[in-house]
C-alpha cells in the first residue's frame, strides 16, 4: 500500500464575527483558491466591511503558517468558508400595535492555507 504524505496546513478561525454570512461570502468568493499575496492585494482594494475582517483572518493564518515553518511565498488558500453563527432576535414596534422582528446575524469564518 502506498503511504500518503500529509501536507502541512495552517488554519485560522474567527467565530461570531458581527456580520452576516451572506455578506462575507461575497468577499471570500473573490479570493478562494488564490495565492496569499494576490488575495491580500484583492482584499486591500475592496471597499467592504467584510474585507477588513477576512484580511485580518488571512494575516493570522499566515502568521500560523510561519510558526509551522511553511514557505510563505508558496502559500495559497486551500479552503475558505463562512458558516452561520448566532442570530440575535429583537423586535421593533410598528404602526397599529404590531411588532416587526429584527435578526442580527453573526458568522463563523474558517480559512485553511497550504503550500503549492
Amino acid at each position: 500500500m502506498a503511504e500518503t504524505v500529509k501536507q502541512k496546513e495552517a488554519v485560522a478561525i474567527v467565530r461570531n464575527a458581527k456580520i452576516s454570512p451572506t455578506k462575507v461570502r461575497q468577499v471570500i468568493n473573490l479570493i478562494r483558491g488564490k495565492d496569499v499575496g494576490v488575495a491580500l492585494a484583492i482584499l486591500q482594494g475592496l471597499n467592504k466591511r467584510a474585507a477588513r475582517i477576512v484580511e485580518k483572518l488571512l494575516k493570522s493564518a499566515i502568521a500560523n503558517a510561519e510558526l509551522k515553518d511553511m514557505d510563505i511565498d508558496n502559500l495559497y488558500i486551500k479552503e475558505i468558508r463562512a458558516d452561520k453563527g448566532l442570530v440575535l432576535k429583537r423586535y421593533i414596534p410598528r404602526a397599529y400595535g404590531r411588532a416587526t422582528p429584527i435578526k442580527r446575524r453573526y458568522s463563523h469564518i474558517y480559512i485553511k492555507l497550504a503550500e503549492r
